[in-house]
């Protein structure tokens, strides 16, 4: 029995291991891509990233507006970029 206890706890490690390598990899790609910067109005991001896909109406106070791109969306709070999310396992670059 402590045989198959300690067989579960090492595949259980190396699951988590994974998933953090998988983490990581995608957090240096966010990084060399080019995302809209905190602090860039909308008329910048429109000029420069183009129409997004989708754009989500302000809500609350202060309000704050998405715009969905096909790999990233993009958070405003008023006119201005709040942070840029990549989509959940979204393909950056191969």
């Amino acid at each position: 029995m402590t045989r198959t206890v300690l067989a579960f706890m090492l595949a259980l490690a190396f699951q988590i291991a994974t998933a953090d390598v998988l983490i990581i990899d995608e957090v240096r790609q966010a990084e060399r891509m080019e995302l809209p910067k905190n602090g860039q109005s909308k008329t910048e991001i429109e000029t420069n990233f183009g129409t997004p896909a989708e754009k989500q109406p302000a809500v609350g106070d202060p309000p704050i507006s998405s715009w969905k791109y096909d790999t990233y969306s993009v958070y405003f709070e008023y006119d201005l970029v709040l942070y840029s999310v990549l989509h959940p396992g979204a393909v950056i670059e191969k």
